[in-house]
């Protein structure tokens, strides 16, 4: 059945008149279309990655290059989805610069951050990517954003070394 607006309505989960460019943190869930499982698989316990899924890892990281107000956090890839904390920092006037008095009493040191070894900063034989900077953007930009980047990677990776493939959409909609 085709989208119809007058029978199709999407309830959205966002807080109705809440700026989401606002210095914060925010607890972001992805989850892959059909919740097939495109990123690896957890064995006695624990994840392990497939090619898929240290991509994932890599544009996750490469956030705070394409959004200089972002730091990520603690980030945790899945089989079928992906959880990460993001906060995005107060910038000055301009929109140049982090201001260090955002979110006074929460440590978000992005040397904790939950790292696979071998990939911070690492791009598994790729130039490091540069990207047109964009500050004060909303979460659902930058979302969007990593999601192009994963979704576009993940299509080179099934035409070209042989990755699952997945039908429509990588990931849900939502986020």
């Amino acid at each position: 059945m085709k989208f119809d607006p007058k029978i199709h309505h999407r309830r959205s989960i966002r807080l109705k008149g809440y700026d989401y460019r606002q210095a914060g943190g925010y607890f972001v869930t992805l989850v892959t279309q059909g919740r097939e499982m495109m990123f690896g698989e957890v064995v006695d316990g624990e994840m392990q990655l497939n090619p898929g899924g240290e991509m994932i890892v890599r544009w996750w990281l490469e956030l705070p290059n394409k959004f200089p107000n972002v730091t990520v956090d603690i980030f945790m890839p899945m089989p079928n989805h992906f959880h990460g904390i993001i906060f995005i920092e107060e910038t000055l006037g301009d929109g140049i610069g982090a201001d260090p008095r955002v979110c006074p009493g929460i440590a978000h040191n992005p040397a904790s951050a939950e790292i696979f070894p071998g990939q911070r900063g690492e791009h598994a034989g790729s130039p490091q990517p540069v990207f047109h900077q964009r500050p004060n953007a909303p979460l659902s930009q930058m979302i969007q954003w990593f999601k192009t980047m994963t979704t576009n990677e993940y299509i080179r990776g099934v035409k070209q070394l042989g990755w699952k493939p997945f039908n429509g959409n990588l990931g849900q909609r939502t986020y």
